[in-house]
């Protein structure tokens, strides 16, 4: 597996990605986001998108996150996630955002270092940021459980209550990235 940042903003390529295979898909075309990739066998399994912050220059924003349908559950999305942190901190960048809409992007950025910061956006997403607001163990893992009861509320998919209902009072582990 191959992971690679492909531009910074505000030039970053289209990368047209199928939309059949990934969510999202229309948002990558975009150029004044940043990409990065996952690639294996030469085909692309996962994508980032990513721009600056349009009031503080030191935050970056992940603004969508993608990995192909039949490849999910592999933990590419976090280690793709873990690539793009590690290079916005070399950058200069001081804090990475994202607003998240489902349990399975939350914990794979809970597993990447990112933490609930108790805040969501209008449109009822929870806003994760790295380095998070609880440095503390005990206070982050509060903060994933709490992000994760948040989700509980909502009207799920079987999936995502059958993903919430396997997860027990301990956060998961972080990944050898972190």
């Amino acid at each position: 597996m191959e992971f690679e940042i492909l531009g910074w903003p505000p030039d970053g390529p289209k990368l047209p990605l199928d939309h059949e295979r990934f969510a999202y898909a229309g948002k990558f075309v975009m150029t004044n986001t940043g990409k990065a990739v996952a690639r294996e066998d030469g085909g692309i399994v996962a994508a980032v998108a990513f721009n600056e912050d349009r009031t503080d220059d030191a935050t970056l924003w992940l603004r969508y996150v993608t990995v192909a349908a039949d490849r999910r559950g592999e933990g590419i999305g976090p280690r793709l996630l873990a690539l793009v942190r590690d290079r916005a901190l070399d950058r200069g960048y001081d804090r990475l955002r994202i607003a998240v809409n489902n349990p399975f992007a939350y914990e794979a950025l809970y597993r990447v270092g990112f933490s609930f910061t108790g805040e969501t956006t209008g449109i009822a997403e929870l806003a994760l940021a790295y380095p998070g607001p609880a440095d503390d163990p005990d206070a982050r893992a509060a903060a994933y459980r709490d992000g994760l009861d948040r989700f509980r509320e909502r009207d799920l998919s079987a999936a995502e209550r059958e993903f919430l209902d396997s997860r027990g009072e301990r956060p998961p582990a972080p990944t050898a990235d972190e």
